[in-house]
């Protein structure tokens, strides 16, 4: 199952004009926990999907809580600037929905 399909929610969005984050949203805590326990979404594969280094993730986080995974990345083109394609960072959770979830 990809992480598409078992997610209720995947998004991505500015954390000001040089950051990326990410939310992963589960519809219970049954999916969040399967997908958590299945050890395939985590920094390494993260950091794969996006052709990044894992110490490039600036931070990768569970939250059961919310039934949620979140991450922030670099941007390599800052908001706004020349050259950049994405002004609002809302394009750039593509590569999630096919990654593996279980």
């Amino acid at each position: 199952m990809t992480l598409g399909e078992a997610a209720m929610v995947i998004r991505s969005k500015n954390a000001g004009p040089f950051i990326f984050t990410f939310d992963i949203l589960f519809a219970d805590n049954d999916a969040f926990e399967r997908v958590k326990s299945a050890g395939k979404v985590d920094r390494a594969s993260v950091a794969k999907a996006y052709g990044i280094s894992p110490n490039e993730i600036l931070s990768f986080d569970y939250y059961p809580f919310a039934n949620a995974i979140k991450f922030s990345i670099k941007r390599g083109t800052a908001s706004g600037a020349h050259g950049d394609s994405d002004v609002y960072g809302a394009q750039q959770h593509a590569p999630l929905l096919v990654m593996e979830a279980y």
